[in-house]
């Protein structure tokens, strides 16, 4: 579960956002059957996408990823959710072919596979025993 980048877009506060996150982070772990079998995800860094600039200064943004994200982190390994960071991965072939969509905001395929193969290898590690 990947959620935060619409509420930093829409301009929600770290607050608002916890408030959120928590109402749907509760409703998943009263519904999951074994504990430890939710991944969530962090927000990528897409400070760094062309198109972030239209959203307000790439460092700002940058800052607030960072405070979503620690929110998020928070959240989840109170309620033993995995916990992926995407921060790396998400900048990791920045400038090469099919990383960024042709709208220079989204990802591209090829930084989805990247996400998949991290999200994967984590599922592998911490679920393999479970």
């Amino acid at each position: 579960m990947l959620i935060g980048v619409n509420d930093l877009v829409q301009g929600r506060g770290a607050q608002r956002y916890r408030e959120s996150l928590v109402e749907i982070y509760d409703a998943i772990a009263a519904t999951q059957l074994k504990a430890g079998r939710v991944a969530a995800i962090s927000i990528p860094n897409w400070s760094v996408v062309p198109a972030a600039r239209d959203f307000g200064d790439p460092a700002r943004l940058r800052k607030l990823t960072e405070e979503f994200n620690a929110i998020a982190k928070q959240e989840a390994e109170a309620r033993r959710f995995m916990w992926v960071d995407l921060t790396e991965v998400s900048t990791r072939a920045m400038g090469s072919t099919g990383w960024i969509s042709a709208d220079e905001l989204h990802p591209g395929d090829a930084q989805y596979s990247a996400w998949a193969d991290e999200i994967w290898k984590r599922v592998q590690k911490d679920w393999s025993s479970v």
